[in-house]
C-alpha cells in the first residue's frame, strides 16, 4: 500500500517500538565443498568448480565435510551454545534457477548448536550500553549458485535480456546463525544490529573458519524487522531484508524499514510478511516476494546423509582450540597498551585491532603501529574503497617501516612514500627505500653543502639568526628540506645552521 508521507526515524519511534532478528550466513573457508570434493576458491571461471554431486546428477551421493562440522561446533562453542549430541540434515524444497537440486540440504528441526548468546556494546551520548543478543541456533547447510542478470539497468531480473548461472558457489559450506527476537533496543536498534554483525564477523575471523569478506559474499545478513505500537502486547508483522552485505547497510536497512513500516501503519495499511532487497544507492529496500513459512518448504530428512553425532570428547577437544575471543582481546590490549575509551573505539571502528596487534608482534611499538594503521593506511583504504585488511601490505612490512623511522633512515614524510611503494607492489620496504632513493641525508658533507646553499639563498633569515633570533632557523631548515626532497635529517640540519651562523 502506498503512503503519502514516510515519517522520519525519530518520528516513527515516538509511536512505535521495533523488534529485530538477524539471520547471518557465513561461508566457511574449507578447501572443498560441503558434500563433495570440489574446490571453493573465490573468483574462478564460471562453472569450473563443479561435479556430479554439487550439480545433482542422478545417482550421485553426498558425503559430509568433517572440517565444516568442526567449524560449526567451534563457532557454536564461541557463541556459548549447547552442541547437540545428534543432528541431522534435511531437504528444504524450493525452486530457484541457481539451485541445481531444486532443494537445499540444510538442518531443520535438529541443528548442530542451540541456545547461545553474543554480547555487544553500543556507544551512546550517555556512555556505552551493553546488549545481550540471544542466539537461537547455528545450523549447517550448503550455498546456492549465483545468477547474473544481463541487459537491464538494475542488475535484477526485471528488464534483463537474459540470465547466466554460475554453479561454482553451489554446495559451498554455510553456517546460518539465527538470533532470537531482539526487543527493547528502541532508537538504538540500527546500531545494535550493526554492532552484532560486526562482533559476529570479528568472532568468526578470530576462529579462522572464514574470511567473512562481506563484499565477496562470504558473510551475508538477513535483517528481520517488525514494529508495534508502544505498549502493545503483540509484536507486529516482520519483513526480512535479504543478503545485506555491509555493516553500513545492516544499519541502514533497519532504520529505513522502521520508517517504511511506520508509514504503512500510519496510513491505515497492513505490513505484509515478505522478503525485501536492500538497494544501496537508494538507502532503502524494495519488495521481493511473500515470505514462505516452514511448511511451504516441505522439509524432510535427507535419505542420503547419516546424522551428525559429535562425541563429548571431540567437542572438548575443539573447545580447547578456541583462541582468545575479540571481547577478551579488547580488554587485554586496553590494559597492555594503556588505551583510552576513545582510542579503543577508533581501533574497533577502523577494524584495525588484529592488524595493529600483528604489527606489534613484529616488534613495532603499539603507539606507532596504531598511528600508521589509523592514519595513513586508513586514508588509503578509504580512497580505494576497500577494507583496511584488504590493502596489499602486511603487518611485518608496516613494522619494518616503523623501524626504519626509529633508526633515522626515514622521516615520517619519507615513510609515507615507502607505504605508497609497498602498496604499489614495488617490493619490501627496504627495496622501496633503495629503488626510490629515500634514505635520510644525515652525512655532514652532503648536508653541509645543502645548508650552505640555503644560507646563501636566504640572507635575510641568515642575518636574523646571526642577530640572535634562533627561531628564524626554521626557514633555513625548510629550505634544506626542500632542496633534499624531504630527505635531510632536520635535526642535524638545524644544528649545522646554528653552528655556521653562531659566530
Amino acid at each position: 500500500m502506498a503512503h503519502a508521507v514516510t515519517p522520519s526515524f525519530e518520528q516513527a519511534l515516538t509511536k512505535y517500538e521495533p523488534v529485530l532478528g538477524l539471520e547471518t550466513h557465513i561461508e566457511l573457508g574449507t578447501a572443498s565443498k560441503m558434500f563433495c570434493s570440489c574446490p571453493t576458491a573465490f573468483g574462478a571461471e564460471p562453472n569450473t568448480q563443479v561435479c556430479p554431486v554439487c550439480l545433482a546428477f542422478p545417482g550421485s551421493l553426498p558425503v559430509v565435510n568433517e572440517k565444516a562440522v568442526e567449524g560449526a561446533i567451534r563457532l557454536g562453542l564461541a557463541l556459548n551454545c549447547s552442541v547437540a549430541p545428534w543432528g541431522r540434515f534435511a531437504r528444504k524444497n524450493y525452486f530457484y534457477p541457481d539451485m541445481p537440486k531444486n532443494f537445499q540440504i540444510s538442518q531443520y528441526d535438529e541443528p548442530i548448536c542451540v541456545d547461545g548468546h553474543l554480547d555487544v556494546t553500543v556507544d551512546t551520548p550517555d556512555g556505552p550500553r551493553d546488549f545481550r543478543i540471544e542466539v537461537e541456533r547455528v545450523h549447517m547447510e550448503e550455498d546456492t549458485g549465483k545468477s547474473t542478470h544481463v541487459g537491464g539497468s538494475t542488475g535484477r531480473i526485471h528488464g534483463a535480456s537474459h540470465s547466466n548461472v554460475d554453479y561454482n558457489r553451489a554446495g559451498i559450506p554455510l553456517l546460518e546463525i539465527v538470533t532470537k527476537p531482539i526487543p527493547g533496543t528502541g532508537e538504538l536498534a540500527p546500531l545494535v544490529a550493526r554492532a552484532y554483525a560486526a562482533e559476529l564477523r570479528d568472532l568468526v575471523r578470530s576462529l579462522g573458519i572464514s574470511d567473512v569478506r562481506m563484499e565477496e559474499g562470504s558473510m551475508r545478513c538477513d535483517v528481520n524487522v517488525s514494529i508495534n505500537e508502544i505498549g502493545a502486547s503483540e509484536w507486529g508483522t516482520r519483513s526480512e531484508t535479504k543478503n545485506v552485505n555491509s555493516l553500513r547497510s545492516v544499519e541502514r536497512a533497519v532504520s529505513s524499514e522502521i520508517e517504511r513500516q511506520a508509514g504503512v501503519l500510519d496510513d491505515g495499511g497492513r505490513v505484509v510478511q515478505e522478503t525485501r532487497h536492500f538497494q544501496e544507492h537508494l538507502g532503502r529496500s524494495t519488495s521481493g516476494r511473500s515470505k514462505e513459512e516452514a511448511q511451504d518448504y516441505r522439509y524432510f530428512p535427507d535419505p542420503d546423509l547419516v546424522p551428525v553425532a559429535p562425541s563429548k570428547e571431540w567437542i572438548e577437544e575443539l573447545r580447547a582450540t578456541l583462541p582468545e575471543l575479540p571481547a577478551a582481546q579488547r580488554a587485554r590490549i586496553t590494559t597492555e597498551w594503556k588505551l583510552t575509551d576513545t582510542e579503543l573505539r577508533d581501533l574497533v571502528n577502523a577494524d584495525a585491532i588484529v592488524l595493529v596487534e600483528a604489527t606489534v608482534a613484529e616488534g613495532a611499538p603499539s603507539a606507532e603501529a596504531r598511528k600508521l594503521w589509523l592514519n595513513e593506511l586508513s586514508r588509503r583504504a578509504t580512497e580505494q574503497e576497500v577494507e583496511l585488511g584488504a590493502l596489499p601490505i602486511t603487518p611485518a612490512q608496516v613494522a619494518r617501516i616503523i623501524a626504519l623511522v626509529a633508526e633515522g633512515t626515514l622521516t615520517n614524510k619519507l615513510a609515507r612514500q615507502v607505504v605508497e611503494g609497498v602498496l604499489a607492489g614495488e617490493g619490501e620496504p627496504d627495496a622501496v627505500v633503495e629503488a626510490r632513493g629515500l634514505k635520510v641525508v644525515s652525512d655532514d658533507g652532503a648536508l653541509g653543502a645543502a645548508v650552505d646553499e640555503a644560507i646563501a639563498a636566504n640572507p635575510d633569515a641568515a642575518d636574523k639568526v646571526r642577530g640572535g633570533k634562533v627561531a628564524a632557523a626554521g626557514a633555513l631548515v625548510g629550505a634544506v628540506m626542500k632542496a633534499t626532497r624531504g630527505q635531510a635529517d632536520a635535526g642535524r640540519a638545524r644544528e649545522l645552521i646554528l653552528e655556521k651562523l653562531s659566530g
